[in-house]
C-alpha cells in the first residue's frame, strides 16, 4: 500500500486538493483519496513537489509512421505532407518495427497510458500485443473512386479482425471528408457492429477543405480531379462537417479542427494536435469555441512531430487558451479515457488503475505509479 502526496492532487472528477493524499495498492489501483494529509501517519507518506495527476491519454497518433521521423519537410502544407507519407514503404521492415517499439517507449516515458492509434497496416500489431499500453485502433479507409469501395472495405475488415483476434479494440474509420466517397462511407457504416464504440476522422486540418466543399475549387479540388476522384466527394457535401450526417449519429472523435467554426460544433468529442498543426499548417484551432469536457489531445505521428509528449502539447494549448491547469489535465487524461471507453483510466476514482504522473512546473514529468 502506498500513500502519495504532493503540493496538489488532481483527481479530475473532483476539484484539485491542496496537499491531498492518494492511496493506491502495489498494483496501482486507487484505494482512497484524503483531502487532509494529517489523517495519514507521516511515516507512511511519500512526499513529492509538484502536482499528481492520472496517466495521459494520447487521443490521436499514427504509431506506424514512427520511422518517418524527420523525413518530411516542415511547414509545406497538408497536401505536401500527404504526398510525402508515401515514403512509408521505402524502408526496411526491421527498421519500421524498431521505430514503432522506440516510439511506444517514448510515450510510456512521457506518462501516456493509452492511445487512439490510426492503422493502415498491421505493422504495430506485434508491439501492441505486449500490452504495454492500452490502444483503441482505428482502421483507416481512404478511397476517392467509387469503383474501389468494396475492395477497400474488405481489406479494412480483414485488418480489423487481426487486431480484434488479439483482444485489441478496433473500429474502421474514414480518413477525412475529402478522401472517402459516399459509397465507401456507406459500406463503413454497414460494417459498424456491437464491438465498435467510436469512429474518428481528420477534419478541418486545412483551409483547402473549405475551398473544396464550399467553392468547388482550390488545390484539393484539382488534386482530386487529377486522381479521377468520384464527384460525390464534393458535389453533395457543402462543408466538411456535412460528412457527420453520413456517419448517421455514430459517436465520433473529430481530429485537428484548426479551421472549425463554432456554429459547426456538434455533440461529439474533439481532438487537438497542436504541435503537428504547427508542423504542417503553421496554424492552431480557436480553443475558446470548444466545450472543454469534450476536448482531447493527441501527438499525431513522429512524421509530423519531434516528440510524443502530451505535456509538450499542453504547454502550447496553455499559451493559446484560457484553460486552467485542472482543465488542461482533464483534456490530457479524463476526456480521452471517456471518449475511448477506457473505464479504468482518466481519474483517481476508487477501483481504477489510471497510472500516476508527477508534474513539476509544467515541463518536468515523472511516472510515480
Amino acid at each position: 500500500m502506498r500513500f502519495l502526496t504532493a503540493d496538489y492532487l488532481y483527481p479530475l472528477h473532483t476539484p484539485p486538493l491542496k496537499k491531498g493524499v492518494l492511496q493506491i495498492s502495489e498494483k496501482g489501483e486507487v484505494i482512497a483519496i484524503f483531502a487532509d494529509r494529517n489523517i495519514v501517519p507521516k511515516d507512511k507518506l511519500e512526499f513529492f513537489e509538484g502536482v499528481l495527476c492520472p496517466g495521459f491519454v494520447n487521443a490521436h497518433c499514427h504509431l506506424e509512421l514512427s520511422h518517418l521521423f524527420r523525413e518530411i519537410d516542415q511547414g509545406k502544407g497538408l497536401l505536401n505532407f500527404l504526398s510525402a507519407v508515401r515514403k512509408r514503404d521505402n524502408f526496411d521492415r526491421e527498421y519500421i518495427l524498431a521505430s514503432i517499439e522506440k516510439a511506444e517507449q517514448q510515450m510510456i516515458k512521457h506518462g501516456i497510458v493509452a492511445v487512439g492509434d490510426i492503422c493502415n497496416t498491421a505493422d504495430t500489431l506485434a508491439q501492441k500485443q505486449k500490452r504495454n499500453l492500452q490502444y483503441y485502433n482505428f482502421i483507416e479507409v481512404f478511397g476517392v473512386q467509387e469503383a474501389h469501395a468494396n475492395q477497400i472495405i474488405t481489406k479494412a475488415i480483414d485488418l480489423r479482425e487481426q487486431f480484434r483476434i488479439s483482444g485489441l479494440k478496433s473500429t474502421i474509420s474514414p480518413h477525412a471528408p475529402y478522401s472517402v466517397t459516399q459509397k465507401l462511407l456507406k459500406k463503413l457504416i454497414e460494417n459498424f457492429d456491437e464491438e465498435d464504440h467510436l469512429l474518428t476522422i481528420h477534419i478541418q486540418e486545412t483551409s483547402k477543405e473549405n475551398e473544396l466543399f464550399e467553392n468547388k475549387t482550390g488545390d484539393f479540388f484539382h488534386w482530386l480531379r487529377g486522381a479521377n476522384a468520384s464527384p460525390s466527394i464534393w458535389e453533395y457535401r457543402h462543408k466538411s462537417t456535412d460528412i457527420l450526417k453520413e456517419l448517421q449519429g455514430k459517436n465520433t472523435l473529430l481530429v485537428h479542427n484548426i479551421f472549425l467554426q463554432e456554429e459547426s460544433l456538434s455533440d461529439n468529442y474533439y481532438c487537438t494536435c497542436p504541435k503537428a498543426n504547427l508542423y504542417i499548417e503553421n496554424s492552431l484551432p480557436n480553443y475558446s469555441i470548444f466545450n472543454s469536457d469534450k476536448l482531447c489531445v493527441g501527438t499525431d505521428s513522429l512524421a509530423s512531430n519531434d516528440s510524443l509528449s502530451i505535456l509538450e502539447e499542453l504547454e502550447i494549448i496553455q499559451k493559446n487558451s484560457n484553460f486552467d491547469l485542472n482543465t488542461l489535465l482533464k483534456i490530457a487524461s479524463k476526456n480521452g479515457a471517456e471518449a475511448f471507453g477506457f473505464k479504468q483510466l482518466g481519474t483517481f476514482e476508487k477501483g481504477k488503475i489510471p497510472g500516476v504522473n508527477l508534474i513539476s512546473g509544467l515541463s518536468d514529468l515523472k511516472i510515480i505509479a
